[in-house]
This record gives C-alpha cells, sequence and structure tokens, in this order.
C-alpha cells in the first residue's frame, strides 16, 4: 500500500464490507454524540470564547479575568445565552476593562429584561466583528507557524517524538533544545500532575511542577520561540505539542493555536476513562477544542493508547479499533480533515507470550491500513517495563522496527529507564541514536515483505476488525454513554451523571449566541 506521503507499506487484505460497517456504526455514534453536544455549552468553553476575544490574562491573586466572568454568569443561569452575548451587552453599558465586567456581571438580576430588536441585532454584530478579527489574527498567526515548516521542511516520518517535562519551563526549553540538536522532531511537554482536574488554566512562565510543566500561554510562547530558533540553526522544522485534555480542554487549545503549536493531545474519552472528568463535560469541551484545531491546522492526537494499559493489549485491541472509528467520525464533525486525525495506539502486548510481533504488526498495519490518511501516533511499551534497562532497550528498539515497517506516522521513542526516574539526556540521546539506526536498516524493507494470504498477521488483523465491529454495533445500538458505562473501553466503567465538572455543563438557551461558532462552522 502506497502512503500519501510516499512510503510504501505492506498489503493488508481486509473485508471491505465489515470496514465500511464499522464506519457507518461509528458515524451513527459521532451523530448520537453530535445531536448532545449541540443542546450544550460549558464553562470551559465560554472561558475559550471570552479569550478569543481577548482576554487572555489574570487578575488579582492569579485568577483568570476568563474566570471571574463566567463565574459570576453561570451563578446567576445567565451563562445560556453565551458568555459573548454578554461581553457585548457589558462593552454597550460602558464596560471595558476586566474588573468592570466582572463587577457588571456581579450586579445582573437573574432575569434582566430583553433588548429591543435594533439593540439586539446591534449587539450581535458589533461582536461579530470583534470576532471576525481575532480570527483573522489567529489566521495571521498560524499562517506565520506554516510558512516557517514549509520554508525549513520537515524530517521524514516516523517523526521522532520525544517528552520533556522538568516543571521548570527554563529547564525546558534547554532540554528541547539538546532534544532536537540529537535529532527529535518533535518535543512534547507533559503537564504537571493531575493539572487536567483544575478548572482554570495558571497564568504565566513557571518554574514548579510535579511529574511535568504547567500548560500555560505563556509557557507555549517561551517553547514556541525557542524551538523556532533552533529550527532556523538545524535548518529543519521542529514541531511542539502539548495537552489539551481536562476541564479546561477548550482554553488550551485556544492557547495553543495562538502560541502557533503543531499538536495536541486532545481526546475526550482519556479525561473520562482516566481523570473520571463527567462525559457531557468533556465531549463538549472536545467538540469546541477540535473546531479550534481545525481551524488552526493543529494534528490532534488521541489516546487510545491508554486503553491497554489498564486492559490486557491482546484481548482488548478491538477497543483501540473501535474508538478509532469513532474519534474519525467525531474529529470529522469537527471540520478536521483526516490529515489532522492523529489517531494513537501502542505496542504493549506482554512481551512474556509467543508471537507478540505476528500481533503487533497486525494491530500496527491494520491501524494504518483503515485509516492511511492520518497521521498516526504510535506509543512506545510501558505497561511491561522492568528495572532491567538492557532489556527495556531492547523492548523499545523493537517498537521501532514495527513502526518502520508499518509506516507509522510518529513515534513516540521509549526510553530504557522509563518507570524508574524521570529521564536523563543521555537517555535520551541513546532513544533517538537507536530509533535512527532502525529507520536507516529498514527503510525500504517494508515495500518488499508480503504477507501470506491466510496466515497469522492476516488472520489476527481480521479478527480484531471483527470484534470492533461487534462492539460498534452495540455502541450504536445503546449510546455511547452507555458503552461506557459498561466498561467496554479501558476496562473502566464511568457514569454519565458522575465525575467531576458536571456543575459546568449548562443547556444553551433557545438564543444563545457563540460568534466563533458561526466562524468556526463556516464551510
Amino acid at each position: 500500500m502506497l502512503l500519501p506521503d510516499g512510503r510504501t507499506v505492506p498489503d493488508l487484505r481486509l473485508d471491505p464490507g465489515v470496514v465500511g460497517r464499522c464506519r457507518e456504526l461509528a458515524g451513527r455514534v459521532a451523530d448520537q454524540v453530535l445531536a448532545s453536544v449541540q443542546r450544550r455549552t460549558t464553562v470551559s468553553i465560554e472561558r475559550a470564547v471570552l479569550r478569543l476575544l481577548g482576554f487572555h490574562a489574570a487578575g488579582p491573586g492569579g485568577i483568570p479575568h476568563v474566570n471571574l466572568m463566567v463565574d459570576q454568569l453561570h451563578a446567576r443561569g445567565l451563562l445560556g445565552r453565551g458568555a459573548a452575548w454578554w461581553l457585548g451587552y457589558a462593552l454597550r453599558h460602558g464596560a471595558h476593562d476586566p474588573d468592570r465586567i466582572v463587577g457588571l456581571f456581579a450586579g445582573l438580576p437573574r432575569e434582566p429584561p430583553p433588548l429591543p430588536a435594533a439593540e439586539e441585532a446591534a449587539l450581535r454584530d458589533e461582536v461579530r466583528r470583534e470576532a471576525r478579527a481575532a480570527a483573522g489574527e489567529l489566521r495571521r498567526r498560524v499562517a506565520e507557524r506554516d510558512a516557517l515548516k514549509a520554508e525549513l521542511g520537515t524530517a521524514p516520518r516516523p517523526h521522532k517524538y520525544l517528552i520533556v517535562a522538568t516543571g521548570n519551563v527554563w529547564d525546558d526549553v534547554e532540554q528541547a533544545r539538546a532534544a532536537a540538536q540529537a535529532g527529535a522532531d518533535v518535543i512534547a511537554v507533559i503537564r504537571s500532575t493531575a493539572q487536567s482536574l483544575l478548572d482554570y488554566v495558571p497564568d504565566g512562565a513557571t518554574t514548579e511542577g510535579y511529574g511535568g510543566t504547567w500548560a500555560t500561554q505563556e509557557n507555549f510562547r517561551i517553547l514556541r520561540e525557542a524551538l523556532d530558533q533552533e529550527s532556523r540553526r538545524l535548518g529543519r522544522y521542529l514541531h511542539l505539542t502539548n495537552y489539551s485534555s481536562g476541564l479546561c480542554m477548550s482554553e488550551i487549545a485556544f492557547a495553543a493555536a495562538w502560541e502557533r503549536l503543531d499538536m495536541l493531545l486532545n481526546d475526550a474519552m482519556y479525561g473520562i476513562l482516566f481523570r473520571d472528568i463527567n462525559m457531557r463535560r468533556t465531549l463538549c469541551d472536545q467538540h469546541f477544542s477540535r473546531r479550534i484545531c481545525a481551524f488552526a491546522g493543529i494534528v490532534i492526537n488521541t489516546g487510545e493508547d491508554n486503553y491497554i494499559t489498564t486492559a490486557d493489549a491482546d484481548e482488548a485491541a478491538h477497543t483501540v479499533i473501535a474508538s478509532h472509528f469513532v474519534n474519525e467520525g467525531l474529529a470529522r464533525r469537527a471540520g478536521l480533515p483526516d490529515r489532522l486525525v492523529g489517531l494513537g495506539h501502542s505496542f504493549e502486548i506482554d512481551p512474556a507470550r509467543e508471537d507478540t510481533i505476528v500481533r503487533e504488526v497486525a494491530q500496527a498495519l491494520l491501524v494504518r491500513t483503515l485509516f492511511p490518511e492520518a497521521p498516526i501516533k504510535y506509543m512506545p511499551p510501558t505497561k511491561h517495563k522492568q528495572g532491567d534497562i538492557f532489556f527495556s532497550h531492547a523492548y523499545d528498539v523493537m517498537a521501532d522496527v514495527v513502526a518502520r515497517l508499518t509506516g507509522q506516522s510518529i513515534q513516540l521513542l521509549g526510553m530504557m529507564t522509563e518507570a524508574m526516574h524521570n529521564p536523563l539526556l543521555m537517555d535520551r540521546y541513546v532513544a533517538l541514536k537507536s530509533a535512527d539506526y532502525v529507520y536507516r536498516a529498514w527503510k525500504g524493507m517494508a515495500g518488499e515483505i508480503l504477507f501470506r494470504e491466510g496466515g497469522a498477521v492476516e488472520r489476527r488483523a481480521g479478527a480484531v476488525l471483527g470484534a470492533a465491529r461487534e462492539l460498534l454495533e452495540e455502541v450504536a445500538r445503546d449510546g455511547l454513554p452507555a458503552a461506557i458505562g459498561r466498561g467496554r473501553f479501558g476496562d473502566v466503567a464511568r457514569s454519565e451523571t458522575g465525575g467531576k465538572g458536571l456543575s459546568g455543563v449548562v443547556e444553551r438557551a433557545p438564543d444563545y449566541f457563540n460568534p466563533f461558532l458561526e466562524i468556526l462552522e463556516a464551510p
């Protein structure tokens, strides 16, 4: 099979009827989710709208202005009309700076009298003009990023994806430069532990963090500026990625778009299953954040790789494929073309079993074949890593081989000291060196290999695809919330009305106003 980027991977014979049925069922699931999403908004979506309209900063005590504004509206039951409408109301009443706007919102009655029709129309037109100007500036910033990428060019795929996250953004800059100089193509800055559960985005540059670095707009700016400098010095474009998930998914998507990031980990299912975030909340936030990503040309990375860290990777392989189909459907309905839908999976079958490479190749090639235009992100082994760093390194190299053979697009490089401590610079250097060797050594092999018809790889891929279809039949029949409630993904069960953040979900009023949805949804 010839991929859109010119690489060849071995052909995998699949039943086109089963593939078509999977897409049909996933489309039905995505439409059910979208119908629910379109009835609601959230505090994070409305804060993102205000950020898009220019309110990026924080006030006294580091509390973001957008939180102060939206909290006042939400407390009075007024948020269903949309924060943009109320901002227009404030502007027409002479409140322009954040403190005055918050004060005006705090004085609103729970049922303000309606405006005359002409004044209502003028208010909406004024906010639409502001929104169009903001969207124009965002387009300009995205074009600046894309121009640099076109000028310098990018490395061939698989892109070597390396994590840096010390807690101190300035140390991250130095580690990112070092990783790039050693050959990394994508620099990922993982968030400080549990930031996904904060219902606000911290402000400014940060120098402390546990298990990662705070995702803030200023930290994004600092790292993007440093990588642009390093890109010019090295003569190749360096990608930057972070996390747009959790309770502030929409706001982080805005900050990333504004500061010209290239990729975002963006998947509501991850938050639902592994952070116990309410599914209504995060599915709404995901849709709006993906609208922003589509507008800004940001590649999303989905989190199906996480399912097989809590469930058995061999037995639960079909849940990854089923989720991929649903994620594809949801992404397309948010305006994302397939070239921006970075579906994720991982090399996680227990290495103590026999014939794991047959099964790993079958899974990786199945994903690649089903989604030929998607920039697939392949995760290294983590669940079965050991303290034996020599075995650990060999294990990671096998993942690199599978990634090269099956045409993955983004390869997160494993570290020999995985789960022992934060990787040292030398650990990253060794990972990059071995990946470079594998990519050179296996460069043309994928075009030389033919898998036997009816053989182990084909049988395994067909069985996984068939099981995915059966799961999608259930999900389409009963709905995604019911399937999650039964623990069908990752062996983790969640309730539609449970989890964190449900209080931040608001039914849209009949006159709900969000000028950015009008812009982002425009054909």
